[in-house]
C-alpha cells in the first residue's frame, strides 16, 4: 500500500503514474478528466496530494 506522506503536498503526473501503476498517456487522461481539481503552472500539472488520495479512496473533493 502506498504511504501518503512519502509524497510532497503537490503531486505531478509522474507521481500519479507511479501510485496507480499506469502509463503516461493514461495519467494525463486521468488528470484532464475533471475527476479532481488540478492546477496548471505553465506546462506543468499539479494535483493536491490530499485531494488525489481522497479521490483514490472513494471520497469527494
Amino acid at each position: 500500500m502506498t504511504e501518503v506522506n512519502q509524497y510532497q503536498s503537490a503531486l505531478d503526473v509522474a507521481d500519479i503514474q507511479n501510485i496507480l501503476g499506469i502509463g503516461r498517456r493514461q495519467a494525463y487522461e486521468l488528470v484532464n478528466s475533471g475527476q479532481f481539481h488540478i492546477v496548471r503552472i505553465g506546462k506543468r500539472i499539479k494535483v493536491s496530494r490530499d485531494v488525489f488520495f481522497n479521490w483514490l479512496n472513494g471520497g469527494e473533493e
